[in-house]
């Protein structure tokens, strides 16, 4: 890649089974973009009630929304919708595909990862905090939401504020069990967790202002910033982070490569890592790592044992 290369789009793929909150957080989302041209897509539109106001023009297959959003119907070819979207001038600075209830999200990432405009920044899988027990033992659709929930970087676990807490807790418990890879993060109806979902280091920067969560669910994370010695390099830092999890939902950060001859942009998204050439320029916190988890549960000493130099809130 190029220095005059565009970087690729990140595109975030969101699964869970019919009920489980899907469109209830894209809707959210959509609605509290706060400037960012996000690009949605849906099998079709009938599965996503759009507000009226938020609609400026409709063709096709593409909807185009206040704030320079869109949102397109890809029907039954997903990697069509995905080449055109990457048309667009100006293009989206993140595309999130919402699958189908029955669909494997892992399948749909591993499919868009084939694009070169695009770069997958993780598999989000919704669950109901209230259902999910008792449809993953269903007959007919159990193993299908088993394998969602194992594809998963992240679970976004809704309703929680529903259940009885020890009946939440039992139900976080055999999420763990159910997948060993994911981290699980708690909704509530009325706070969606955005910066679980968006988190980009080269857009402004909404996720931090003034120690306040504009998009939301203020409250719910913890922030720190990372700063390895120059002399260790994307990939060597990128093997701290994945070493143990230390409770980071979400890691980016851009830092010098041996391995790509420059700067590398890092992502950690649950488990999954990843560590490729930057395009363009330094970004602003370029020698830095952000990393965000839940209130109280980032390991705060692990994390500062890991590099010699000092950490600092990043909100």
């Amino acid at each position: 890649m190029t220095a005059s290369t565009p970087s690729p789009i990140p595109a975030t793929v969101i699964g869970g089974y019919l009920g489980a909150g899907k469109t209830t957080l894209v809707n959210h989302l959509l609605r509290t973009a706060n400037g960012l041209r996000l690009a949605v897509l849906v099998n079709e539109f009938g599965a996503l009630p759009i507000d009226d106001d938020l609609i400026i023009a409709r063709e096709d297959n593409l909807i185009s929304l206040a704030g320079g959003c869109v949102c397109c119907s890809f029907g039954s070819d997903l990697m069509a919708a995905l080449m055109d979207l990457s048309q667009l001038s100006p293009p989206p600075e993140r595309v999130l595909i919402e699958a189908s209830g029955v669909a494997m999200p892992g399948a749909i990432a591993a499919s868009v990862d084939l694009l070169t405009a695009y770069a997958v920044d993780g598999v989000l899988v919704l669950a109901d905090s209230e259902t999910v027990r008792a449809r993953a033992d269903d007959p007919f659709m159990g193993d299908t939401i088993r394998r969602q929930l194992g594809e998963a970087d992240l679970i976004l676990l809704s309703k929680c504020d529903v259940p009885a807490p020890a009946d939440l807790a039992a139900t976080e418990a055999w999420l763990a069990s159910e997948a060993l890879t994911a981290a699980v993060v708690p909704m509530t109806a009325t706070t969606p967790p955005p910066r679980a979902v968006l988190f980009d280091l080269a857009a402004p920067a909404p996720w931090r202002h003034g120690g306040t969560d504009t998009l939301g669910h203020d409250q719910a994370y913890d922030s720190l910033i990372l700063t390895p010695p120059p002399a260790l390099d994307a990939d060597a830092v990128a093997d701290a982070l994945a070493a143990r999890p230390h409770g980071i939902l979400r890691a980016k950060g851009v830092l010098p490569s041996a391995r790509h001859g420059g700067l590398a942009a890092l992502q950690m998204v649950g488990a999954r890592l990843r560590v490729e050439p930057l395009a363009g320029g330094a970004p602003r916190h370029s020698g830095q790592v952000v990393v965000i988890g839940l209130r109280g549960q980032l390991d705060r000493p692990a994390l500062e044992a890991l590099f010699p130099a000092p950490l600092s809130s990043a909100s």
